[in-house]
């Protein structure tokens, strides 16, 4: 069955978060997330799915991506994904059934400040789950391709980052990323964010105002709100809990995606 019409916002920032069937740990091994990161690096090569940060959890993950214009780019390079990780992981598993949740969520970031702190969420994830001390304890996830740039296999849009990010250069914004990252490590300040993962949208008021309009008759019963990550465009309502690595946080309102296209 194909799924139903979403509403689409070109040129956005957007961070997305898709997590496991029935929220399962079926990424709990180093080979899985190897795959789903293998298969990311596919998307970006097929559909030329914008990157800017990446975190894989034991079952969820956080995918930071720009839309170049392309409605159907996004929700391909996530079928892909999800898709492919899945075919793999049921055949080694002699294993039936669907391996991410029917839809994933997205939330429009607003560029510059709010983008770079989004960045620093992102990376913080495993260690605000207990598991590693240090971002780049974990391999799963884009902070050490942003701090040791590859020459091959590249993930992340280096310089798109740098430019959305409101850096004139990129070294100049390695080298806020990683004060900022050390920075939240040291003084602990990594704890949940749930507008990050909740939100429809997250950044200044005119930004986040702005998308509500943008919605139209789809933006009903949606709030702006303040809170302490800046202004938030809400619902009040579909929020759902994530497990892993023995805690509990909400990740999102029940996985959905604003985007106008159909895909089987």
């Amino acid at each position: 069955m194909a799924r139903a019409k979403r509403h689409y916002i070109p040129g956005q920032v957007w961070h997305l978060t898709h997590r496991c069937h029935k929220r399962d740990f079926l990424l709990k091994l180093k080979m899985d997330r190897r795959n789903w990161v293998q298969w990311l690096y596919a998307a970006k090569k097929r559909y030329g799915l914008v990157i800017l940060n990446y975190c894989v959890t034991s079952n969820h993950i956080h995918l930071l991506v720009q839309d170049a214009g392309k409605r159907d780019v996004i929700p391909r390079s996530l079928q892909l994904i999800a898709g492919r990780t899945g075919e793999e992981y049921n055949m080694r598993k002699k294993r039936k059934g669907a391996f991410g949740e029917d839809r994933y969520h997205s939330t429009a970031v607003e560029t510059e400040q709010h983008l770079l702190r989004c960045l620093v969420y992102i990376d913080c994830k495993m260690v605000r789950a207990g598991v590693v001390a240090h971002p780049s304890e974990w391999p799963f996830c884009g902070y050490n391709e942003i701090q040791m740039p590859k020459r091959k296999s590249v993930l992340i849009d280096y310089q798109k980052l740098a430019k959305l990010t409101g850096f004139a250069s990129y070294s100049t914004f390695r080298e806020t990323h990683k004060e900022l990252v050390n920075e939240s490590v040291t003084n602990r300040t990594f704890g949940r964010q749930p507008g990050w993962s909740e939100s429809v949208a997250v950044g200044s008021r005119s930004f986040v105002e702005t998308i509500h309009s943008k919605f139209g008759f789809r933006g009903k019963g949606r709030k702006v709100l303040k809170h302490d990550i800046g202004f938030q465009l809400r619902e009040k309502h579909r929020t759902y809990n994530v497990e892993y690595d023995g805690r509990n946080e909400d990740i999102g309102s029940i996985n959905t995606s604003e985007w106008d296209v159909n895909f089987e």
